[in-house]
């Protein structure tokens, strides 16, 4: 979401591109042609924006995972910014958080003839039946994989996002406590799969570093998909929790981080919560600035995933190798350096 939310991992898809209206000039992959084999992937990719006309004579497709989530939403429009200046068709569907949604998104692409598409979609397991319910052409995983129908899984490297986020609330917890605390609360996001374990998983790797090895007697894990249902897991985790005064927050994303602070506060306990995040998109720039109990977050940059996608997918739709994973640059992000990263970042 966040969820931004990334999730899942790599494969490489092999099938069968769609027959194209021009087949014997056609610049997109021909019908005929197997996806070529995925390059091996570098830590990070640049950004860069779409070179103009690159996408010109191409139709390509986005499904967003909903737009009505903050994070998925600066996806889109990044992602609709670079399509325009591709020169490149653009079907945009949204759906809505919703698996079956998302199938009839990836039939509408069928009747549309996409020549390759992103797919941010929230069901990982969903993933194969979508991809088979479209076109056979390559498409761009978007943080949550959905291997292994896809040439390249683009967004978060969530390991090592996970670390740094650990790591930046591990740095805060040693300075105000000396690593002490009552109790650990895991805001996990159970169908998002692998993206899930590797991103929780590297928030704990990344405390650890600070702090040492968790006392897992003190670790409750609760699902916290998206801010309603994290706002409810949590209140109902804090019952369960009367005593304790200094609880850490180990979020998949921002909304599950201020689903948090929300239940605190309903309860008059928001200063027995310390929390990080996974974004630092707009929704959480007052809280890095001014809440001293929020350690910070680790940067996603969803306002420019069109600078990585759309011409990753061009090259894709045109029949060229492309990295097995696109993963962005992520850094840390505190009320230190945020005028560095998000100048225009503004806050009463």
């Amino acid at each position: 979401m966040r969820i931004s939310p990334s999730k899942k991992r790599s494969a490489i898809a092999l099938g069968v591109a769609v027959a194209l209206a021009i087949p014997a000039m056609s610049t997109a992959v021909a019908a005929t042609k197997k996806f070529p084999k995925s390059l091996p992937a570098p830590e990070y990719v640049n950004f860069q924006k779409a070179k103009a006309g690159s996408g010109k004579g191409l139709t390509l497709g986005y499904i967003s995972l909903g737009d009505s989530v903050p994070f998925v939403k600066l996806v889109s429009d990044s992602i609709k910014k670079e399509a325009k200046r591709a020169g490149a068709k653009l079907e945009f569907c949204d759906s809505q958080i919703d698996a079956a949604k998302a199938l009839a998104c990836a039939q509408l692409f069928k009747t549309k003839k996409v020549q390759a598409y992103l797919n941010f979609q929230f069901d990982a397991a969903a993933g194969p039946s979508i991809y088979n319910a479209g076109p056979q052409v390559p498409v761009i995983a978007i943080d949550i994989s959905q291997t292994p129908k896809q040439v390249s899984f683009m967004g978060a490297n969530n390991t090592r996002a996970g670390v740094i986020a650990g790591t930046g609330l591990g740095n805060l917890i040693k300075k105000q406590f000396n690593c002490k605390y009552d109790a650990i609360v895991l805001m996990e996001s159970p169908g998002v799969g692998a993206v899930n374990e590797a991103r929780i998983g590297g928030n704990r790797q990344g405390f650890a570093s600070v702090c040492g090895a968790l006392d897992l007697t003190k670790v409750k894990s609760i699902d916290s998909s998206f801010i309603e249902k994290a706002q409810a897991s949590f209140k109902d985790a804090l019952t369960t929790l009367p005593d304790a005064k200094v609880i850490l927050v180990m979020p998949m994303n921002d909304d599950s981080a201020l689903g948090a602070l929300a239940a605190a506060k309903q309860v008059g306990r928001e200063k027995d919560v310390w929390v990080m995040g996974h974004g630092a998109d707009p929704t959480s720039w007052c809280e890095i600035k001014n809440n001293p109990q929020w350690a910070g977050d680790v940067a996603y940059f969803p306002e420019r995933y069109g600078e990585v996608g759309i011409p990753y997918l061009i090259q894709a739709a045109r029949g060229k190798a492309i990295p097995e994973k696109l993963q962005v640059n992520h850094v840390w992000v505190d009320k230190s350096n945020i005028d560095k990263y998000y100048p225009n970042a503004k806050c009463s």
